[in-house]
């Protein structure tokens, strides 16, 4: 057990990581922020229970003056102006070379979905993110010696977000928010180094639900640059558009952030999992998740409203989650992969979008083909401003729009990607390939919530569930713990919350 002032570390650790400085440098900012974080959280439940109550979210009125203003973000660096394909992986070391190798413009290390945040993950993963920074990460394996190349991807990070605690650091006797511990431990190991290099310190901003939650990012930041002794503005960061209630206030949120050049991603599988959620009372039953593509009508109504949101204020807009993994032995399952990523890149880009998300190196170069194509020599396409699309109310909550049907197929896929995803997370594991696809915590999300509401609209019974539940080739403990997830009385808030007290 390691103690610094009231900052207490209740696990074994790397004490080349988590300094008496770097935890007082994270003390500070729970100090500061987290009693707004706490407030923030309750204004949640209490959003969640007027939903519950029959409120539908809507444009903010008291905010009309900031959608009709004539502010823009500000600028891009330099190395955050071309952004067409990015790639997002775990902060594991071997994953980490790969990606920064992978010819993405962009490399989004996720301590977030992506990563099972064990104490092991999330500390290593602070290491192996300063070796990276310092352009010192390498691994050796009996098969093969992992190196950076010349050229490698932009470096952004994602924390985690705003409900997620780390257990292991006690600040005043209470865990510490695992945001500000993810965000406060690179900042202070890393933001001046990467300053030096050229770069800066880039987020990804995971889970925002109101543009309240973006200003305490905005807090953050400023706090975390004054203490660091950078300039205003040197951060820049990128908020996921992937709940229901942020789409509604994408231009308040870029508004909050605009001091740190933000820019918006459509987060497409945590969306449709907050869909589910928000609206968990009302009769708003979703398909098959394969058939809850980008073109039903409320998923297209957000992402053509993000990009123009975005481009009204020279912000990016970049593009969901390509989560096949090509087959490097069955070239008609790599054909099949390839086609889809094809046509939804040709998709984005047709849109509008800036660029885009792809979770395997094999699929960098399908990617970047299709943006180049409408990009050309252009590092972005911000000057296209989509003033054809109208915010549209109607548009964004026409969920009972969605075509499709609710299979049984539907319920064996998602009981058995939940489960088995649920088996790989409890191991430590938080990107998993799971049948051609790379699936993280949003994924599974999907798979438990669909799960819950097809049972509470009696599509299925809990018999039926069990049976699927059974049949699944994993532990028993994720087995367990996805029966308790998909068939409990209320939809629990977030899976990652009663899983992480299985964690070490």
């Amino acid at each position: 057990m390691t103690a610094v002032a009231d900052v207490e570390v209740i696990a074994p650790a790397d004490e080349e990581v988590l300094t008496p400085e770097a935890l007082d440098f994270v003390a500070r900012l729970h100090r500061e922020l987290n009693p707004h974080r706490l407030e923030l959280l309750e204004r949640r439940r209490e959003r969640q229970a007027e939903l519950d109550a029959g409120a539908l979210p809507g444009f903010l009125p008291e905010t009309k003056g900031i959608r009709e203003g004539g502010w823009s973000v500000a600028p891009a660096p330099a190395d955050l102006r071309d952004r067409r394909c990015e790639i997002t992986g775990p902060v594991d070391r071997k994953m980490m070379i790969n990606a920064l190798n992978s010819g993405a413009r962009v490399f989004m290390a996720d301590y977030e979905d992506a990563n099972s945040p064990t104490w092991t993950n999330v500390v290593e993963g602070q290491r192996n993110v300063s070796d990276a920074v310092r352009r010192a990460i390498s691994l050796e394996t009996p098969e093969k010696r992992y190196t950076l190349n010349d050229e490698i991807a932009t470096l952004l990070i994602r924390p985690r977000g705003w409900h997620l605690p780390e257990r292991h650091v006690l600040v005043g006797g209470e865990p510490v928010s695992g945001s500000l511990f993810d965000f406060g431990l690179h900042m202070f190991r890393n933001a001046r180094e990467q300053c030096d290099r050229g770069s800066g310190p880039y987020f990804y901003l995971p889970k925002l639900e109101s543009h309240h939650e973006a200003r305490l990012w905005a807090q953050a930041f400023e706090l975390a640059e004054e203490e660091v002794g950078l300039p205003h503005g040197t951060i820049r960061c990128t908020v996921l558009i992937e709940t229901i209630l942020a789409a509604f206030e994408m231009e308040e949120i870029l508004h909050e952030l605009r001091d740190w050049g933000c820019a918006l991603n459509a987060g497409r599988w945590d969306y449709m999992f907050s869909v589910i959620k928000k609206f968990r009372s009302r009769d708003w039953v979703l398909p098959d998740r394969i058939q809850v593509t980008m073109t039903v009508p409320f998923m297209r109504a957000y992402t053509e409203l993000l990009v123009r949101s975005c481009h009204r204020r020279g912000a990016h807009a970049i593009g969901g989650m390509a989560a096949y993994i090509p087959s490097r032995k069955n070239p008609e399952v790599n054909e099949i992969a390839l086609a889809k990523v094809r046509e939804d890149k040709e998709r984005e880009s047709s849109d509008g979008f800036d660029g885009t998300w792809v979770a395997h190196p094999d699929l960098v170069p399908v990617a970047t083909e299709v943006f180049d194509r409408v990009l050309g020599e252009r590092p972005n396409q911000v000057g296209r401003l989509r003033e054809d699309v109208a915010p549209d109310e109607a548009a964004l909550l026409s969920i009972p729009d969605t075509p499709g049907s609710i299979t049984e197929g539907g319920l064996r896929t998602n009981v058995s990607v939940g489960v088995r995803y649920l088996d790989a997370w409890l191991h430590g594991v938080g990107a998993a390939a799971i049948d051609n696809l790379m699936e993280d915590a949003a994924t599974a999300e999907i798979s438990r919530s669909q799960v819950w509401q097809w049972v509470r609209a009696g599509r299925f019974d809990e018999a039926r569930v069990r049976q699927e539940i059974a049949a699944v080739d994993a532990g028993e403990e994720a087995k367990l713990l996805f029966a308790e997830l998909a068939l409990a009385d209320q939809l629990v808030e977030f899976l990652t919350l009663p899983a992480y007290t299985h964690l070490e």
